[in-house]
């Protein structure tokens, strides 16, 4: 089966920079642009769509909570509608810029605490959809494997990716354990390699607590901030390619 790698990128700020998206993107299939609410900015936004065209790679939008300061992983409590116009505003932002380079958006995959509280929370996983479908529903929407959030989705008649993280732990139930948790952050190139074989074949990986853990994920995400994040890019894709898997772009992997 094929496999798609993306990554989370364009999440600097003025002059603030944040991850090594020159050296990542080139070896990716689909990236997610921050929108400018956690992070990124026009001038950002545009530099990394050119350098996602560059290399033939898929782009996305990566909206978040409007939360500068806690770089969208803090948990900003509002009712479901305001999420739904906070996404609105920044995929339009994003598409806005993408469009300014003859490119178009390929998916959306919400950032951070957004991510992870949507994952699980009922309204918020509709908010989230809602604002998708509103804006393009033709966009397919990145969300955690097995989480509640995915099916509603799709119930809702989104395209869903399913997707699985090869830098973070995971817990017995397919939860990211938290940052700053022992396990939680995973830095070796080769243990990151030999998860994402793993993950691409649907077989089991190793939880937290030692548990085997399956998750059916059509894409792998790699995270900018991810220390030596290149690193881990670069064996996974090799470790894929060597044992046969396919990697491509989401789109054409939900339209076989």
């Amino acid at each position: 089966m094929p496999i798609d790698l993306n990554c989370d990128a364009g999440e600097g700020y003025g002059a603030w920079r944040m991850g090594e998206d020159e050296a990542l993107i080139p070896l990716m299939t689909s990236v997610n642009i921050a929108c400018g609410a956690h992070a990124g900015d026009p001038l950002v936004m545009r530099r990394t769509i050119a350098l996602a065209q560059q290399h033939g790679v898929a782009i996305g939008a990566h909206p978040g909570y409007p939360d500068l300061h806690g770089f969208g992983r803090r948990v900003v409590p509002m009712p479901p509608d305001d999420v739904s116009a906070w996404l609105l505003a920044q995929i339009g932002a994003l598409a806005g810029v993408a469009r300014s380079l003859g490119a178009t958006l390929q998916h959306v995959k919400p950032h951070g605490a957004l991510y992870n509280v949507a994952a699980d929370d009922p309204a918020l996983a509709e908010a989230v959809a809602r604002a998708v479908l509103a804006f393009d529903p033709a966009l397919i929407l990145v969300a955690r494997a097995g989480s509640l959030q995915a099916q509603i989705s799709r119930d809702l008649g989104l395209r869903v990716a399913e997707e699985a993280f090869i830098d973070r732990g995971y817990d017995a139930q397919g939860r990211l354990v938290a940052r700053g948790t022992p396990g939680a952050l995973i830095h070796d190139p080769a243990l990151a390699a030999q998860r994402g074989v793993a993950l691409a074949r649907q077989e089991p990986i190793t939880a937290n607590d030692g548990t085997p853990l399956t998750l059916r994920a059509a894409t792998l995400c790699i995270h900018s901030d991810t220390a030596g994040a290149p690193a881990l890019a670069a064996a996974l894709r090799t470790a894929l390619e060597r044992a046969g898997i396919v990697i491509r772009p989401l789109a054409t992997i939900l339209s076989d």
